[in-house]
């Protein structure tokens, strides 16, 4: 059990971490140094967290006064996260449940991976610090000095991307009569600019991405993340899309024509784009891909991810894959969304002819290119008529990809 020189002792470390007290109730402590009492509970069969606030203010004493109460809501059906006043006439919302309100509004619109990974921002990154918070109780300089930990940690485009989060959250709130302003909506003239965008670091040649491969199965990593990072590297697909990858989307595996259908609500596509059917993204698999997904199906046992994290119902980590190529030695000459100009680059030496058979495979719109022009092709109607989907050149072009690139 904690103790409150355990807890005035806690220091820092290079990655978060918790003491346990007792029955779900821990003291988180964060890499900057911030120290929140939290409790973990299930609901509805989930696991949920809850925390209480941050350490000084809250003490050891109160977050275990609050552990007792919240336990008790729990054993009356109630939900924990919903914070009631003294007069029970006026209700307060706690930031942490209105947020995962939004979330849930917010959720059918989303694709499987971006809730995820919406969700654990708003864990990593929101709730230790405002979520016990009531959300009429917020200021701007609150929402400033908890982005600013992002900051800290040089995540300049997540603390961007969470303060858009928050704002989303502070909409929904105003919507709902909650709240009638929004905090968050000025804080990112405050926020520091983003890097400048460059190229993702790729290999151009073939033999530096055989090493890379070959270096990446040696290092220590779940096995998961290993071939998801090769199946990457067969499909030549946007990082999100492997990760979310579903086995209700692979067809004819022991077929003759093995295909890979990825839904246009996952593809990065206009909004009403994505709702149509005839916009899914179609990877005919080589057979060195169709090999490795019965390699994968036997690891994922009955779960629908195909790639599946620490539970069978969440992807591997944004920044696995990432990892992995960092470790195998590889960091700053090449990173997972590389893997798209890899391909092009070398098919576009191999192949001067099938430009436009390369750019479908990479899930580009048809029409375009310095080829169409010099055509007199109508490319915005070509776009809107075409449906061809030429999937027999297509399927020769990743074959002789995986041949190249595996063997």
């Amino acid at each position: 059990m904690l103790t409150n020189a355990a807890v005035r002792a806690a220091r820092p470390k290079p990655a978060a971490y918790k003491i346990a007290d007792e029955r779900g109730l821990h003291l988180f402590v964060a890499p900057n140094g911030r120290k929140s009492f939290r409790l973990r509970f299930r609901l509805h069969g989930k696991e949920q967290l809850l925390t209480f606030g941050m350490w000084p203010e809250i003490s050891l004493e109160d977050a275990r006064a609050q552990a007792a109460a919240a336990r008790e809501q729990l054993g009356r059906g109630e939900d924990p996260r919903v914070v009631t006043s003294s007069d029970d006439s006026a209700r307060v919302r706690a930031f942490e449940y209105v947020c995962r309100r939004w979330f849930d509004h917010m959720r059918p619109r989303w694709t499987e991976v971006h809730a995820n990974d919406v969700l654990a921002s708003l864990e990593r990154d929101v709730f230790p610090a405002i979520g016990a918070m009531p959300i009429g109780a917020i200021t701007t300089p609150v929402v400033l000095n908890a982005l600013r930990s992002v900051e800290g940690r040089g995540r300049l485009e997540t603390a961007r991307r969470v303060r858009q989060r928050i704002s989303g959250v502070f909409a929904f709130a105003i919507a709902e009569g909650l709240v009638d302003q929004d905090p968050a909506a000025i804080v990112g003239k405050a926020l520091m600019p983003p890097a400048p965008a460059r190229h993702h670091a790729a290999l151009l040649a073939v033999e530096d991405a055989r090493e890379l491969l070959a270096a990446a199965e040696l290092v220590d990593a779940a096995p998961a993340i290993k071939l998801a990072s090769r199946f990457l590297a067969l499909t030549a697909v946007r990082l999100a899309a492997v990760r979310g990858a579903a086995w209700s989307e692979i067809e004819d595996l022991d077929g003759a024509a093995p295909l890979w259908r990825i839904p246009a609500g996952r593809m990065k596509l206009a909004a009403a784009k994505k709702l149509d059917r005839t916009n899914d993204h179609l990877v005919p698999l080589s057979r060195q891909a169709v090999e490795l997904l019965r390699e994968a199906h036997h690891l994922a046992g009955a779960g629908n991810m195909i790639f599946a994290g620490r539970s069978s119902d969440r992807p591997i980590g944004e920044a696995a894959i990432g990892d992995l190529y960092d470790r195998a030695g590889f960091a700053g000459r090449h990173v997972p969304h590389g893997w798209r100009a890899t391909f092009s680059t070398i098919l576009n030496e191999r192949f001067p002819d099938d430009r436009g058979q390369i750019d479908r495979a990479l899930g580009h719109a048809a029409g375009g290119g310095r080829d169409k022009v010099e055509e007199k092709i109508n490319v915005k109607v070509e776009g809107a008529y075409n449906r061809s989907q030429q999937l027999a050149p297509r399927r020769r072009l990743f074959q002789a990809w995986a041949d190249a690139l595996v063997g």
